[in-house]
């Protein structure tokens, strides 16, 4: 049984072997390399042009097979089922389903209804037929796609010409699929906001200072604080920390060091956010609880300190990776000049790099503020899930990431106000970021100067 992958793979190598022979066929049309004046594009290109019939053709086929071989075989198999069964409404019936299926992949080893059995067994056995046929049905259009592009492979063929069509064809659907995938999340999110919406008054929802699905008090103005609270925390870590070690990488340092300790700041970046959310839990939260204690300050177990705190190191390599890069970016000859007035090192940061390099600096620190307030994990694990409007650090807050997450997790109805509130909760959010990252474009582009 040939699975996609192993389907895939072979594909590649048919592809690959097309291009051999589409690239020897078109040296051959000319009697070899001597006669390649005479071909119109390169070989290469008629190598790409036989690869590209042998593949593109099966692999939508395989990707449209894929994507309705499920749904059209459980019908068949629904179908098959005892009258009683077919009758039962959506919910019930999904649950016949994923015992079917599950039956059939081995999960569960016997099945209470014969009927359950016999229709795990038909799936297990429309499922390998399926399979079979579409790897021959897939085998078979790479191979009339290759036979086809070796028959029209002539010296005068624009080869050159088809490839980059069909080529800037794939570039333009993929651009499309990705600009509809984003109106399609917005939509999707907008939708089941407006369904919140009328069940929960925006003004309450929006202005509202006491936040508890339990009892259908949806006011998000403390969820809106804490994330306020914890990102203002993060950024007043990571700004300074951040813009000074890119100003030493780009003005101090020599370049061998230079070459070791921006990769080694640039990992922070690569770590994942819940070893970030470990850290904060497990360390920082504890040190933070047992310093304030010390001294006489009440600190809860899980406070927005620590979760700010563990983000705003998270977020540092942002900030200093794009500065050191707009740092960079400043023309030599500014430092060149300032130093020919007199200037000390010092000076000529402060006055001449620091102004010249601010637009990119202030991009890079309103889009570092958008990647805090979408953090989830650290939040989740550090800060709590106690929605309080409080602006004392040392207290638990959550913020609106999190209570997302919570809405949508456990069992409640989809059409409750308790899990569609996580729509409303993203809709802003999604509208925050997005002034951000808006914002940090237009102080980019309004601010930044063009050096030659």
């Amino acid at each position: 049984m040939i699975g996609t992958p192993l389907l895939l793979l072979i594909l590649l190598l048919i592809m690959s072997g097309l291009y051999v022979l589409g690239k020897k066929r078109a040296l051959a049309s000319v009697d070899g390399w001597s006669g390649i004046r005479h071909l119109h594009s390169l070989p290469s290109y008629y190598g790409f042009y036989a690869a590209l019939w042998a593949g593109l053709p099966a692999f939508l086929v395989l990707v449209l097979w894929n994507g309705f071989q499920d749904t059209f075989i459980m019908d068949l198999v629904v179908s098959g089922l005892p009258q009683e069964l077919q009758k039962l409404e959506e919910a019930p019936l999904s649950l016949v389903i994923n015992d079917i299926k599950n039956l059939a992949a081995g999960d569960v080893v016997s099945a209470d209804s014969e009927a359950i059995q016999a229709a795990a067994a038909h799936y297990s056995s429309l499922q390998a037929t399926a399979m079979a046929a579409k790897a021959v049905l897939i085998l078979i259009l790479a191979a009339l796609g290759g036979v086809y592009a070796m028959r029209v492979i002539t010296p005068q063929l624009r080869a050159r010409n088809l490839v980059e069509s069909i080529i800037k064809g794939l570039l333009i659907l993929c651009s499309t699929l990705a600009i509809f995938t984003t109106v399609g999340i917005v939509l999707s999110v907008l939708f089941e906001s407006i369904r919140f919406f009328q069940m929960i008054p925006v003004t309450d929802f929006l202005f509202g200072t006491h936040y508890n699905p339990g009892t259908l008090s949806f006011g998000a103005v403390p969820l809106f604080a804490g994330t306020l609270l914890i990102s203002l925390i993060a950024m007043v870590i990571a700004v300074p920390i951040g813009l000074l070690a890119a100003v030493y990488l780009a003005e101090y340092a020599s370049p061998n060091l230079r070459a070791y300790a921006k990769p080694v700041l640039e990992i922070l970046a690569g770590i994942p956010t819940v070893v970030y959310g470990f850290f904060a839990a497990l360390t920082v939260a504890p040190f933070i609880a047992e310093l304030g204690t010390s001294v006489g300050l009440t600190v809860s177990t899980e406070s927005a300190l620590a979760a700010g705190v563990v983000m705003g190191i998270m977020i540092i390599p942002f900030i200093s990776s794009l500065s050191d890069d707009v740092i960079n970016s400043v023309p030599q000859a500014m430092r060149d000049a300032s130093y020919g007035l007199g200037a000390t090192r010092s000076e000529t940061i402060t006055k001449v790099i620091l102004p010249a390099a601010l637009p990119g600096i202030v991009g890079s620190v309103l889009l570092a503020a958008s990647r805090a307030i979408g953090e989830t994990m650290i939040v989740v694990m550090a800060a709590g899930l106690a929605a309080k409007l409080t602006a004392n650090p040392l207290d638990t807050v959550t913020t609106v990431t999190v209570q997302i997450v919570t809405a949508l997790v456990g069992d409640n109805e989809f059409d409750s106000p308790k899990t569609l509130v996580a729509f409303a909760l993203g809709l802003v959010l999604f509208f925050v970021t997005l002034a951000l990252n808006v914002v940090a474009l237009h102080v980019v582009r309004k601010y930044r100067e063009q050096y030659d």
